[in-house]
């Protein structure tokens, strides 16, 4: 069996091995019109290490921004910005996929512009709060998105894709994991529609496979990952009916010859061993190690075949060698918490590699 430091073919693209970063929203994208920054170019080149770069998560709109000083993919503006990003990581040999997340209802009003309002697939609100400028502010119920406006999204993410594109990234990954706008249409807690939008499974999974589809028209399969997280109750979803959903989701996506799945596991590591049986292409895995971060134990799950990749977050946001210190076996940095959103350098850049 092959080891995580084996090189891969993922889409048309061969990676350098078999250790991803995961997506990682870190708000620090201080640029004008929430642009990337030269710092941020400096962050992620320093990770080039990497087999896979996924980026934070970049909205699609303005609408779909739900955290202060994120990234977008939706001006001209921001393209040229994100080039800065994607020619430093390719000059020191990486490959970097730009994430794709509409916050739908995790958001508040005070961080859209225009008067705007959060969206959702029915006007539901997630428990709990969201941090603002102005601090923790309760999540407000959202207005439910009209069928227009759901094809409206749905041209957002393809276009964002192209832009993408058109800033050098690789690829994309569309997030459908964490409580944000796709897996609001997937979950009944979240999808209370009657419509073709919502109901039945097929009906959830509609959106998923649209903006999907779309995106895959618009770049190329080749060029597209998904990332999901089946029964994640993070940011008030409930999820009941797992293998059906996201069995009936892996179905309808196959066909598509996107570039990898992407999940997030939960405690159900059957169920992620059906969704690797069952999807045909390359499979990334963020395995489920709570309350301990993804560590280096990890790896064997390429060796066993689990996985075809790992994806880390902590361990590659303090580390941004990492897998060069997982090849040696460490010493591995320690993360600091209080600097993971938002600030300067100071435990963004400053990680120090191994001599």
């Amino acid at each position: 069996m092959p080891t995580a430091f084996d090189s891969f073919e993922l889409g048309c693209k061969r990676l350098a091995n078999r250790i991803a970063m995961a997506p990682m929203t870190r708000s620090r994208a201080y640029a004008p019109g929430a642009s990337p920054t030269e710092l941020m170019a400096t962050y992620y080149a320093q990770r080039a290490g990497a087999g896979l770069i996924v980026t934070e998560g970049t909205q699609p709109s303005l609408i779909g921004q739900g955290y202060p000083d994120t990234p977008g993919l939706h001006s001209a503006e921001q393209v040229a910005a994100w080039r800065t990003v994607t020619d430093a990581v390719h000059r020191e040999g990486g490959v970097i996929f730009a994430q794709l997340m509409h916050t739908g209802r995790i958001g508040h009003p005070s961080l859209l512009p225009d008067g705007l309002h959060p969206v959702a697939p029915s006007a539901v609100a997630a428990k709990g709060q969201i941090y603002t400028h102005q601090g923790p502010q309760d999540f407000v119920t959202p207005r439910e998105l009209t069928e227009a406006e759901i094809v409206q999204t749905i041209d957002d993410f393809a276009t964002a894709a192209r832009n993408a594109v058109a800033a050098g990234f690789d690829g994309v990954e569309l997030h459908g994991a964490n409580g944000y706008l796709i897996q609001q249409f997937l979950a009944p807690n979240s999808n209370r529609r009657t419509d073709a939008w919502g109901g039945s499974v097929d009906g959830r999974i509609r959106f998923a496979v649209e903006v999907a589809t779309e995106v895959a028209k618009a770049i190329g399969g080749q060029k597209v990952g998904l990332r999901i997280s089946p029964g994640n109750p993070y940011n008030d979803i409930a999820e009941n009916d797992l293998e059906e959903t996201y069995g009936a989701l892996v179905t309808r996506l196959t066909p598509l010859g996107l570039a990898y799945l992407h999940v997030v596991e939960g405690s159900d590591r059957d169920l992620t061993r059906r969704l690797r049986k069952d999807w045909p292409g390359a499979f990334i895995l963020n395995p489920f190690t709570h309350p301990a971060p993804t560590g280096p134990d990890a790896l064997e799950l390429v060796e066993d075949g689990t996985a075809d990749m790992i994806a880390f977050g902590a361990m590659f946001l303090a580390n941004p060698d990492l897998p060069a210190r997982l090849a040696a076996g460490g010493p591995y940095n320690a993360p600091d918490p209080a600097a993971f959103f938002g600030g300067d350098h100071r435990g963004y850049t400053d990680y120090p590699a191994l001599s």
